[in-house]
Protein backbone atom coordinates (compact mmCIF):
# COMPACT_ATOMS: atom_id res chain seq x y z
CA UNK A 1 0.00 0.00 0.00
CA UNK A 2 1.15 3.19 -1.23
CA UNK A 3 2.17 5.74 1.37
CA UNK A 4 -0.84 8.67 2.35
CA UNK A 5 -0.02 12.20 2.06
CA UNK A 6 -2.00 14.94 4.01
CA UNK A 7 -3.12 18.31 3.02
CA UNK A 8 -5.16 20.77 3.57
CA UNK A 9 -8.52 20.56 1.33
CA UNK A 10 -9.51 23.09 -1.39
CA UNK A 11 -12.99 23.41 -3.16
CA UNK A 12 -12.22 21.06 -5.69
CA UNK A 13 -11.62 19.04 -2.71
CA UNK A 14 -15.44 18.75 -1.46
CA UNK A 15 -16.95 16.32 -3.74
CA UNK A 16 -14.89 13.70 -2.70
CA UNK A 17 -14.78 14.45 0.79
CA UNK A 18 -18.34 14.43 0.80
CA UNK A 19 -18.32 10.96 -1.21
CA UNK A 20 -16.21 9.42 1.64
CA UNK A 21 -18.67 10.81 4.48
CA UNK A 22 -21.64 9.61 2.49
CA UNK A 23 -20.33 6.34 1.94
CA UNK A 24 -18.87 6.07 5.81
CA UNK A 25 -21.26 7.57 7.90
CA UNK A 26 -24.49 7.04 5.59
CA UNK A 27 -24.77 10.73 5.28
CA UNK A 28 -26.32 12.55 3.19
CA UNK A 29 -24.81 15.67 2.19
CA UNK A 30 -25.26 17.60 -1.21
CA UNK A 31 -22.50 18.74 -3.04
CA UNK A 32 -23.88 22.44 -3.41
CA UNK A 33 -24.38 22.70 0.13
CA UNK A 34 -20.96 21.45 0.98
CA UNK A 35 -19.40 23.68 -1.26
CA UNK A 36 -21.40 26.35 -0.18
CA UNK A 37 -20.24 26.20 3.56
CA UNK A 38 -16.65 25.54 2.40
CA UNK A 39 -16.59 28.83 0.32
CA UNK A 40 -18.34 30.36 3.69
CA UNK A 41 -15.44 29.12 6.01
CA UNK A 42 -12.25 28.73 3.69
CA UNK A 43 -11.21 31.75 4.41
CA UNK A 44 -11.28 31.62 8.31
CA UNK A 45 -7.94 30.00 9.51
CA UNK A 46 -9.20 28.41 12.17
CA UNK A 47 -11.56 26.40 10.22
CA UNK A 48 -9.53 23.36 8.63
CA UNK A 49 -10.64 20.39 6.29
CA UNK A 50 -7.88 17.53 6.54
CA UNK A 51 -7.59 15.22 3.85
CA UNK A 52 -5.74 12.43 3.05
CA UNK A 53 -4.33 11.11 -0.22
CA UNK A 54 -3.41 7.88 -1.52
CA UNK A 55 -2.88 7.21 -5.20
CA UNK A 56 -4.54 11.28 -6.04
CA UNK A 57 -7.52 9.76 -4.15
CA UNK A 58 -9.46 11.09 -0.71
CA UNK A 59 -8.91 8.26 1.60
CA UNK A 60 -9.10 10.04 4.53
CA UNK A 61 -10.58 13.37 5.94
CA UNK A 62 -11.37 15.41 9.38
CA UNK A 63 -12.48 19.09 10.28
CA UNK A 64 -10.81 20.92 12.58
CA UNK A 65 -11.84 24.02 14.40
CA UNK A 66 -9.32 25.92 16.72
CA UNK A 67 -11.20 28.14 19.36
CA UNK A 68 -8.95 30.46 20.64
CA UNK A 69 -10.66 31.67 24.10
CA UNK A 70 -9.92 34.34 26.95
CA UNK A 71 -9.91 32.52 29.77
CA UNK A 72 -7.16 30.76 31.75
CA UNK A 73 -6.92 27.24 31.65
CA UNK A 74 -8.82 27.03 28.48
CA UNK A 75 -6.59 28.98 26.39
CA UNK A 76 -6.84 28.21 22.80
CA UNK A 77 -7.91 24.66 22.01
CA UNK A 78 -9.66 22.36 18.94
CA UNK A 79 -12.45 20.40 17.87
CA UNK A 80 -11.98 17.61 15.75
CA UNK A 81 -15.50 15.89 13.84
CA UNK A 82 -16.06 13.87 10.93
CA UNK A 83 -12.69 11.39 11.59
CA UNK A 84 -12.79 9.15 8.26
CA UNK A 85 -11.45 6.65 6.62
CA UNK A 86 -12.24 4.63 3.09
CA UNK A 87 -13.68 2.00 4.42
CA UNK A 88 -11.47 -0.50 2.73
CA UNK A 89 -8.35 1.40 3.48
CA UNK A 90 -9.25 0.79 7.46
CA UNK A 91 -6.79 -0.91 9.43
CA UNK A 92 -3.61 0.48 8.34
CA UNK A 93 -2.86 3.09 10.55
CA UNK A 94 -4.55 5.60 8.34
CA UNK A 95 -6.62 7.45 11.33
CA UNK A 96 -3.26 7.35 13.68
CA UNK A 97 -1.07 9.51 10.80
CA UNK A 98 -4.29 11.38 10.31
CA UNK A 99 -4.38 12.48 14.59
CA UNK A 100 -0.62 12.44 13.90
CA UNK A 101 -1.11 15.83 11.81
CA UNK A 102 -4.13 16.83 13.80
CA UNK A 103 -1.97 17.13 16.25
CA UNK A 104 0.86 18.99 14.35
CA UNK A 105 -1.39 21.80 13.33
CA UNK A 106 -2.86 22.16 16.42
CA UNK A 107 0.49 22.73 18.10
CA UNK A 108 1.09 24.74 15.74
CA UNK A 109 -2.00 27.07 15.93
CA UNK A 110 -1.19 26.68 20.19
CA UNK A 111 -3.86 24.50 21.08
CA UNK A 112 -3.39 23.55 24.62
CA UNK A 113 -5.80 20.92 23.99
CA UNK A 114 -7.85 18.69 21.49
CA UNK A 115 -11.67 17.84 22.11
CA UNK A 116 -12.67 14.91 19.73
CA UNK A 117 -16.65 14.86 18.82
CA UNK A 118 -17.73 11.19 17.76
CA UNK A 119 -21.61 9.65 17.66
CA UNK A 120 -22.08 7.24 20.58
CA UNK A 121 -22.39 3.80 18.14
CA UNK A 122 -18.11 4.21 16.20
CA UNK A 123 -16.82 1.69 18.67
CA UNK A 124 -14.11 0.84 16.80
CA UNK A 125 -13.70 4.29 15.88
CA UNK A 126 -13.69 4.83 19.73
CA UNK A 127 -11.02 1.87 20.46
CA UNK A 128 -8.38 3.55 17.95
CA UNK A 129 -8.75 7.71 19.45
CA UNK A 130 -8.83 5.45 23.27
CA UNK A 131 -5.61 3.81 21.61
CA UNK A 132 -4.31 7.31 20.22
CA UNK A 133 -4.51 8.50 24.26
CA UNK A 134 -7.74 10.32 24.28
CA UNK A 135 -9.99 9.98 27.08
CA UNK A 136 -13.55 10.19 27.54
CA UNK A 137 -14.31 13.23 29.50
CA UNK A 138 -17.22 13.14 32.22
CA UNK A 139 -18.64 16.31 30.70
CA UNK A 140 -21.35 15.19 28.36
CA UNK A 141 -22.19 16.61 25.09
CA UNK A 142 -25.33 18.59 24.80
CA UNK A 143 -27.32 19.52 21.75
CA UNK A 144 -30.17 21.78 21.45
CA UNK A 145 -32.15 21.60 18.20
CA UNK A 146 -33.13 24.96 17.04
CA UNK A 147 -34.59 23.90 13.22
CA UNK A 148 -37.56 22.21 14.83
CA UNK A 149 -38.27 24.62 17.67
Amino acid sequence: MNEVIFRRATLDDVEGIIDLCNESFGDNTNYEYAKGVFKNTMSDKNQIYLIGLMDNRIVAHTKITIIPTMFNGMDTYAIVNHVCVKPEYRRHNIATKMLDEVAKICKENNARAIKLWSLNFREAAHACYKHYGFKVDDAAFFTKDLINE
